[in-house]
């Protein structure tokens, strides 16, 4: 009774918390309670190689495992770990049909379509190691009656710092002279004449969640002119400590910024948003940064925009997909500066989201409800930033 009483705080706070959308009012829910029974643990994660032994706090990888694995098999739970989930002959997908909890992460990410939930007949926990949760079919798991959380927060200031090292590379145009530097060059006209000052330069953030807000407080000291859109307002008290103002009309925004920063998830509304006809409607020339998920541009409209001078830089470490294919057109593009999908899984963030991962962990074992922020699709419901 006392779970029962849990499980429904938990779901009266998730609902009160943030606007959700059932996705099957007629499905069934597959209980997350505890029980004495062992549990079997799946964990997808990127694999470190002769990197692993270099720092003992390098969790993130396959070979770190979020340091749970003594903790997990002490209490008598199987845990598997691997870098192979691709395809029917993955390793991944021979453990699907009898796995409990599966962990991905957005850096390595598992794609976790309906088929493979259909075929998952003992699942009922698909935790995201790290923040955004895209890489899962969130309407097949809400009509699966399956939970999905993620570590909300874990690694927020992982990413805002690297928004703002992104937008400071393109401005001053940073790329070209390393280049030149490891190449035995030396033409400073090849680089200064398209290097700028940040301040008093317009950047304007497409999504003022988390990371948006954080990313508006350290562009501040730069005496920048600061814009945001998103579906609400920020409190205004950060609004005056920040001086970032708020543009109802994204098209409004994307014509006044010089810099333009994406921080929104993806969704079905908000994949491919950025097509040739909205990124004709901004600054020629403009800077782009884009750490939320690659598949919020559209590819060939990034590359053709990049060709042309439209787009005058473009940074980020998110690609559509990933791992980016070694002919994905975005590596080979000019004015970029792109990653591999780094920015959140620094070492300061993979111990905060290894953490949240035990923690929920842990309160799925004993039955207990998550932190309310946490949770991606409860019940069958939506949280809102994925409505």
């Amino acid at each position: 009774m006392a779970m029962k009483r849990a499980a429904t705080s938990a779901i009266r706070a998730f609902s009160s918390s943030s606007p959700s959308s059932s996705v099957s009012s007629g499905s069934s829910t597959r209980l997350l309670h505890a029980s004495a029974e062992s549990k079997k643990i799946v964990g997808v994660f990127y694999k470190a190689n002769e990197y692993a032994s270099m720092n003992p706090n390098f969790v993130g990888s396959l070979e770190g495992a979020l340091g749970i694995r003594d903790w997990l098999e002490s209490q008598g739970h199987q845990y598997i770990v691997t870098d192979d989930k691709e395809g029917l002959d993955s390793e991944l997908e021979k453990h699907i049909p009898d796995l409990h909890v599966l962990i991905t992460t957005p850096f390595h990410p598992a794609y976790v379509t309906a088929e493979r939930i259909k075929r998952a007949k003992n699942l009922q926990l698909l935790l995201t190691a790290g923040i955004g949760s895209d890489h899962i079919d969130l309407k097949a798991a809400a009509a699966a009656g399956l939970t999905v959380a993620e570590v909300t927060g874990s690694n927020v200031v992982s990413v805002a710092e690297d928004e703002l090292m992104r937008i400071l590379i393109l401005v001053r145009n940073f790329l070209p002279g390393y280049h030149q530097v490891i190449n035995g060059e030396w033409n400073v006209a090849a680089i200064a004449y398209r290097a700028y000052d940040l301040e008093g330069k317009t950047v304007g953030t497409v999504g003022a969640g988390r990371i948006g807000k954080l990313l508006l407080q350290r562009l501040k000291p730069f005496n920048c002119n600061l814009l945001y859109h998103d579906r609400l307002k920020m409190d205004p008290e950060l609004e005056k400590q920040t001086g970032a103002k708020f543009e109802e009309d994204l098209d409004s925004l994307l014509s006044k910024c010089d810099v333009v920063v994406i921080n929104t998830p993806l969704t079905e509304k908000t994949r491919g948003m950025f097509d040739k006809e909205r990124i004709a409607k901004m600054k020629k020339g403009v800077l782009i940064v884009n750490n939320a998920r690659g598949a919020i541009m559209d590819t060939q409209a990034v590359v053709d925009a990049c060709s042309s001078g439209q787009i005058g830089g473009y940074s980020g470490d998110v690609w559509n997909p990933q791992p980016a294919p070694k002919d994905h057109p975005w590596r080979y593009m000019p004015n970029q500066a792109m990653t591999p999908h780094i920015s959140g899984t620094t070492i300061d963030g993979q111990l905060r989201y290894a953490a949240g991962v035990k923690d929920m962990l842990d309160r799925y074992f004993k039955g207990e409800e998550f932190p309310p922020q946490n949770y991606i699709v409860k019940e069958g419901k939506l949280a809102s930033q994925y409505l």
